[in-house]
């Protein structure tokens, strides 16, 4: 057996705005969108990383009940999920891209590290932070 991750899931409060978020903004493409009556299996992939999915899931059934996704809905929107993180060659020009296109960035580019590094969150309130690749 080969083990590999193949999708790692994202809570999101609306998955159509975070469709056009990760589609429209972050240049991710649809990989898979699906329904079983309200449940909808919605995974997006950026085009350089074809095996990587993210899933974009909306708590609730047949998942969570009512409370749990009230109460998992509710640390989405104050941001309080674990960040996730975008490597990107050159994070002052990807900030001024972004930017252009309505992502709301919640920290500007620093240097650090040996690094460039920015934050921005998602409609939903999942925190991103993006950073520079090193340069050999």
């Amino acid at each position: 057996m080969s083990p590999a991750i193949q999708v790692v899931g994202l809570y999101v409060l609306d998955q159509d705005e975070a469709l056009e978020f990760y589609v429209g903004k972050l240049g991710f493409r649809v990989h898979t969108d699906v329904r079983n009556g309200d449940y909808r299996w919605l995974t997006v992939q950026h085009p350089d990383q074809p095996v990587f999915q993210l899933g974009l899931f909306a708590p609730g059934p047949p998942v969570h009940d009512p409370a749990t996704a009230q109460t998992l809905r509710a640390m989405v929107a104050k941001g309080a999920m674990p960040p996730l993180v975008l490597t990107v060659d050159d994070c002052r020009a990807a900030c001024e891209r972004l930017s252009a296109l309505g992502v709301e960035f919640t920290q500007e580019p620093v240097e650090r590290y040996g690094t460039v590094d920015a934050g921005f969150r998602d409609p939903s309130g999942n925190g991103w932070k993006m950073i520079e690749q090193r340069r050999a």
